[in-house]
């Protein structure tokens, strides 16, 4: 409980009062994770049920699978998808030891091989991955509100392809204002590299009236249907879910994002 200091800034632990054994996990004053230690498959933050929700669809639940997640954090999704795939496993990034470190004595977080935590930049690590090695990598990583610049461009996303097998899955959270501004370039930029796209968010959001969390997904295989239409409309906090021609059409007119000669910084 309380505030420490990490690598990054400070870290608050926070109970759910309503709860015995349930927590809120606050990075730099911002909610980054939440852990109930008695329910793994207990999802609060709206984006990760979504991100199941993708998952649950495409992949048979019967199915082990690799995962990499970029931003480890709390590993509430290592600790979901550990729950209905046991035999699955993961490696979770994140570039904050101390983080980790608290993480992994705070939440008992499981050993390998089950979860490899990795500390290091996130767009590194992924180099370091063999080709053709995971089955789904998940992009959640902030630094403060927004994505480092480095995992939103064409060649970050050309780097996940290809270290996903067929048929693999390469999900990421973006987080943006009401304007949908860098949604509308991340549509783009995932457009120009996966065979097939997708997206979700709150309806509120689609429509410009707040700030939120959308959703994009890029596969070689065709994504979702209309039973995952419906899934994500009846959650608790709905979802609409925009399809193929729908998502390209969102990000008509905005240029992927690019690495610069001299850096990770995009172009505009």
């Amino acid at each position: 409980m309380g505030v420490h200091r990490i690598d990054t800034g400070t870290c608050e632990l926070l109970r759910d009062l309503d709860r015995e054994r349930a927590y809120l996990l606050m990075i730099n004053g911002m909610e980054s994770s939440y852990i109930d230690l008695d329910d793994p498959w207990l999802l609060d933050f709206e984006y990760l049920r979504w991100m199941a929700a993708f998952i649950d669809d495409a992949i048979a639940p019967t199915e082990e699978l690799r995962v990499v997640h970029l931003g480890a954090a709390g590993c509430t999704m290592v600790r979901y998808l550990l729950a209905c795939r046991p035999g699955s496993q993961h490696v979770a990034v994140d570039i904050d030891a101390e983080l980790l470190r608290l993480v992994t004595a705070w939440f008992a977080l499981p050993a390998f091989p089950q979860l490899d935590v990795r500390i290091g930049d996130a767009r590194s690590v992924t180099a370091s991955l063999p080709d053709d090695s995971c089955d789904v990598i998940i992009r959640d990583v902030f630094a403060g509100p927004t994505t480092p610049t480095a995992l939103t461009t064409v060649e970050f996303t050309e780097l996940t392809r290809q270290k996903l097998r067929a048929g693999g899955m390469y999900l990421l959270n973006c987080a943006d204002h009401p304007d949908l501004t860098l949604a509308r370039k991340e549509a783009s930029t995932v457009s120009s590299v996966f065979a097939h796209v997708a997206m979700c968010a709150d309806p509120s959001m689609l429509k410009s009236r707040r700030r939120g969390n959308v959703v994009i997904v890029g596969s070689d295989n065709p994504i979702g249907g209309e039973n995952l239409a419906q899934i994500l409309l009846a959650g608790a906090v709905p979802a609409q879910l925009w399809q193929q021609d729908r998502v390209r059409a969102f990000g008509r007119g905005y240029a992927p994002l690019r690495d610069s000669s001299d850096g990770y910084s995009a172009k505009a």
